[in-house]
């Protein structure tokens, strides 16, 4: 393998491209007009432009991407997270065409794209499951029939679905058909499939998912866990690995498990099984995403593995070099998902200029960017601006770490998560570990965290008023002395 083409932009491009090089792989990035001279496409060892801002004039554009690979004698394809990164017909046209796809077979990412066939495929395996309908339907009455078996209150999720679209909580029976009829017409249009199932509403859950890495000679690890429970919108914001709840028993239940799902669908590659987990901690398997996380980082940070280095040589057919009883974890990760979105008007998308872009550094500090100071965030794509992951010997020690890297990253032009980030960290129920997925609704105030700002702001400007003050009176005194004499 010589030349890998990354089909995608932002920080994940600049992060596969980092360990490709470091492998002796040349790189070839893709862009749009908007990125043009965005950090990705300098990074590259080449660079091609595919179309225009939209992504489905550009970053989805499979066919084109494939042909661009074609002509510049490309050996494989990454198509990190996103975009086409879970489009089994795109694996498939890119095998066709005699590349590497660095990513499962199109049969595992069809059958985990849709999360009835999920459920489906891992039944045989015996792994624990939300109650609830293993069919889709969009027939009100027989949603009413079976919510009522089950008891409310119950959850409404599109069987194409994902981040939080055509998801609806249901309290009790009479809210059921307008919360039906909504999650249907979201799933249409975000998906271009209506059809929703329904199981059980799990009150107070966290969010845990298990990596695992697959080879084509038979051998499936799980890399332990990552907890994910701080979102908004049913969207992740703040990582951490390992979670603070499991017991070593409770991990190594959970990491089979997720070595079943995996086998259920004769897994290749990196790919994370998700999970809930109740308050008495029993766990229900949700979901396997097929691809390279957003918060892949910390599993890193805690194992001393490059995930992305494993993704490629697995796919250039090589067997795992490590076995289960070689890994164990080592200290503790944070990451924080920096998105150009603002936390004081409900997290709405940020776009603008970047004034003042300025990354923190130190030990422990990692920032997989993919902006630099002067450019644009442009509003075709997901907004986020790069992920901060701290690692410490503890916990306490990555969240103190984390609360300074956020203290030293420096972004003017646009609103971010940074104070959000700030906000959660300090925050008693997360520090405690005593937190689940509803942490945003029942704590997070939009308006406690402006008067924190506008707080800090004002001890800024004593702080600078005091330093001006000083550096004043050092200026005078020299001349003062001159004319004593």
């Amino acid at each position: 393998m010589k030349k890998i083409l990354v089909a995608n932009r932002g920080e994940i491009a600049i992060r596969v491209m980092k360990t490709a090089q470091k492998m002796g792989i040349k790189t070839v990035a893709v862009y749009s007009t908007a990125d043009r001279n965005a950090p990705h496409v300098k990074f590259a060892d080449e660079a091609v432009w595919i179309g225009e801002s939209p992504s489905n004039q550009s970053y989805l554009l499979g066919s084109k991407i494939i042909e661009v690979a074609k002509e510049l004698g490309v050996d494989a394809i990454h198509p990190g997270y996103g975009f086409l990164s879970e489009n089994a017909a795109f694996a498939e046209e890119v095998i066709a065409n005699g590349i590497t796809f660095i990513g499962p077979e199109s049969k595992a990412i069809h059958m985990m794209g849709s999360k009835l066939a999920a459920k489906e495929a891992v039944k045989a395996y015996d792994i624990p499951m939300v109650p609830g309908i293993d069919e889709a339907i969009t027939d009100v009455a027989k949603a009413k029939r079976i919510a009522s078996e089950i008891g409310f209150p119950i959850l409404i999720k599109a069987s194409a679905g994902g981040g939080g679209k055509g998801m609806r909580v249901v309290e009790k029976e009479e809210d059921l058909e307008s919360q039906m009829t909504r999650a249907i017409s979201e799933a249409t249009s975000a998906f271009g499939d209506g059809s929703v199932f329904i199981e059980k509403y799990v009150a107070s859950p966290r969010h845990i998912e298990i990596q695992v890495m697959a080879d084509s000679h038979g051998n499936i690890l799980y890399l332990f866990e990552r907890e994910c429970s701080i979102q908004r919108r049913h969207q992740k914001v703040v990582e951490e690995a390992p979670s603070s709840v499991l017991t070593p028993e409770l991990r190594q239940k959970m990491g089979e498990a997720a070595v079943k799902v995996a086998k259920a669908c004769d897994y290749l590659g990196a790919g994370t099984v998700e999970f809930l987990l109740d308050e008495n901690l029993n766990f229900y398997f949700l979901e396997m995403n097929t691809r390279l996380q957003v918060e892949h980082p910390v599993t890193e940070m805690i194992t001393g593995l490059d995930l992305v280095e494993m993704q490629i040589k697995v796919a250039r057919g090589e067997a795992l070099s490590i076995k289960q009883e070689d890994l164990q974890i080592k200290g503790h990760a944070m990451e924080l998902r920096v998105y150009a979105e603002d936390p004081l008007h409900d997290f709405l998308p940020s776009v603008g200029n970047l004034e003042v872009y300025s990354l923190p550094v130190g030990e422990g500090i990692r920032v997989d960017n993919g902006f630099e100071q002067g450019m644009d965030v442009p509003i075709y794509y997901d907004p986020m601006l790069s992920k901060l992951i701290t690692y410490g010997k503890t916990r306490e020690e990555s969240i103190q770490l984390m609360i300074k890297a956020i203290e030293n990253y420096h972004v003017e032009g646009v609103s971010t998560t940074l104070p959000f980030g700030k906000f959660v960290m300090e925050h008693e129920a997360f520090r405690s570990g005593d937190f689940d997925t509803h942490f945003v609704k029942k704590y997070y105030d939009a308006e406690h965290l402006k008067a924190q700002q506008d707080k800090e702001a004002e001890v800024a400007g004593m702080i600078a008023l005091q330093q001006y003050l000083k550096d004043q009176n050092k200026l005078r005194l020299p001349n003062n002395r001159l004319y004593e004499k």
